[in-house]
């Protein structure tokens, strides 16, 4: 018995941040969007893909951005990253990696790391 992979990752979102979410997660992180089943399509929110990734997003009425709790992300190019995310955070406490911390349009905040 044994656990393979890591499925999806699940972030909470406000009612009507679809566009926003959009905007970062393709646009910024360059993740695509693919669709959700009709029923959870209906919920709201957005689901992103990437190489080996995935994030869903889903509506939360009493809506609290993850400040503590966060998905990392391994990337090929952290300074790309950090020069097009205002706001983005390093640190160099993680042994074998750069890393940098961005929160995505609606608070949640995101870990993107690099090997060095």
């Amino acid at each position: 018995m044994k656990i393979e992979a890591l499925h999806h990752v699940q972030l909470a979102a406000p009612k009507g941040s679809e566009p926003l979410l959009r905007e970062f997660y393709e646009g910024v992180l360059g993740l695509r969007e693919v669709p959700k089943p009709p029923e959870l399509a209906r919920r709201g929110g957005a689901w992103f893909r990437g190489e080996g990734v995935e994030v869903h997003l889903g509506i939360e009425d009493d809506f609290r951005p993850a400040r503590k709790a966060h998905p990392a992300f391994l990337v090929d190019d952290l300074d790309a990253y950090a020069a097009r995310i205002p706001g983005a955070v390093a640190d160099d406490l993680f042994p074998g990696y750069r890393r940098i911390y961005v929160t995505d349009p609606v608070g949640n905040r995101i870990e993107l790391l690099q090997p060095v």
